[in-house]
């Protein structure tokens, strides 16, 4: 048993933010040796009711929950900052030279320990990531994301067209891949497979059929994938599948919706799209930096909200031009003031810390698991420091409310506030 005290920060499942100004977070390992949360509350009560727990004491701290990252492609690690006209031309000029490299086992190992270091660096314990057509690139991320004990999902990329060489893959071969990878790696320790085609595309239909199939069959699995994104690809789409309602409409046509599938964008969609995303309990990655850096849209917050589509915040590195959840909150900030009507602000700072750590959960499937540190789930935590730069001490040691604390941490915080990381 270990117990922690600091500041609390802390959701209800609904996504109430908790604060303890004087907190106690109490953690005990399940029978796999994962700590859970035992008990999270004011010091007082907490320390109470657990009088044996030896504490560690951290004073000026913020305990909150790891960070989770709903779409990053760790194969981009390299490309952060690529200069591209838009989304294709950065995809064929960047994007797949860069992931071509990881036909080599070392190559994909090396850039999947930065990439995981970096992930830590900037707090964040959960995300949902793509790796590349190459097997050997799923075994590296997932290799060093279990020897580390993280909650990582992940999946080999799905593209058997529209692709130059060196990811292009075979569309037998791939789906057999897939199933092998699958069977490897899915639900070992704190791992979670995702079956990933690139975008629509990028797949021919019988990948997409088969992509499909694996989804029924592995129906715990996630599923990840692009939609919506940019007005080109949108048009590309519609040439290619002209039978389709909409490009969401693509991927409903085979069976690629339902819990725990997870699309990037949807930015470019209409009300009924959000009713389909609703409906079939599929979530949207909103990625607030990738979609400003490559000029590809606004992501409608208060549609999202009217229809009640399910959604959570992404940094789409490299599209994404930081790994912090931070700046990740700041864009999502000044996206939501595109189209607002009424006063105040775009998201409130509580709302846009629960689309990055509680909200992101929920919108993954992984509700009561991680994201909110309420009692039973997994003791992934964050411990802030609002005095890391003098600014934010000067500002933070103002705030009046938790909406003033929490926002001044999302304006001016970034890895030197995260000043170490708890897994499990």
């Amino acid at each position: 048993m270990h117990a922690y005290r600091a500041s609390l920060l802390r959701f209800s499942p609904e996504g109430e933010a908790l604060f303890d100004d004087d907190g106690l977070l109490v953690t005990a390992p399940d029978q796999a040796g994962v700590q859970r949360v035992l008990a999270a509350g004011p010091h007082r009560e907490v320390a109470a009711r657990h009088p044996q727990a030896a504490v560690t004491h951290w004073p000026g701290r913020i305990l909150a929950p790891g960070f989770i990252d709903m779409h990053v492609h760790y194969p981009q690690t390299d490309i952060i900052g690529a200069p591209a006209d838009g989304l294709l031309p950065w995809l064929e000029h960047y994007t797949f030279p860069a992931e071509a490299r990881f036909a080599d086992p070392a190559h994909a190992a090396e850039v999947a320990s930065f990439f995981l270091d970096e992930l830590q660096r900037h707090g964040v314990t959960t995300a949902l990531t793509f790796c590349t057509s190459h097997p050997a690139s799923v075994d590296a991320f997932f290799t060093e994301a279990q020897r580390r004990r993280l909650r990582m999902m992940g999946g080999k990329v799905l593209q058997d067209r529209h692709s130059p060489d060196g990811v292009r893959d075979e569309t037998e071969q791939s789906l057999i891949d897939t199933e092998a990878l699958i069977r490897r790696w899915h639900g070992q320790g704190r791992l979670g497979y995702a079956i990933t085609p690139r975008f629509a595309p990028t797949s021919s239909e019988a990948q997409l059929r088969g992509a499909g199939e694996l989804a029924a069959r592995h129906s715990d699995t996630w599923i990840h994938s692009h939609v919506a994104e940019n007005k080109d690809e949108v048009r590309w789409v519609r040439a290619l599948f002209p039978q389709a309602r909409s490009y969401l409409d693509v991927y409903q046509g085979f069976g690629l919706m339902r819990e725990r599938a997870v699309y990037a964008h949807c930015i470019h969609f209409d009300d009924t799209d959000r009713q389909l995303m609703r409906e079939t309990g599929a979530a949207a990655a909103v990625s607030p930096t990738s979609n400003l850096f490559l000029g590809s849209g606004f992501f409608d917050y208060a549609g999202a909200e009217r229809i009640g589509m399910r959604h959570g915040l992404a940094s789409d590195v490299g599209g994404g031009t930081s790994f912090s959840p931070f700046h990740t909150m700041l864009a999502a900030y000044y996206v939501g003031r595109e189209g607002q009507t009424k006063p105040g602000l775009s998201l409130p700072p509580s709302r846009l810390w629960w689309n990055a750590t509680g909200g992101a959960a929920r919108a993954l499937g992984l509700a009561g698991v991680v994201g909110t540190l309420q009692p039973g789930t997994e003791a992934d935590v964050v411990v802030l420091n609002p005095q890391a730069t003098p600014l934010l001490a000067r500002k933070t040691a103002r705030a009046q409310s938790l909406e003033e604390l929490l926002f001044s941490l999302i304006v001016l915080g970034d890895d030197r506030v995260v000043e170490r990381v708890l897994v499990a």
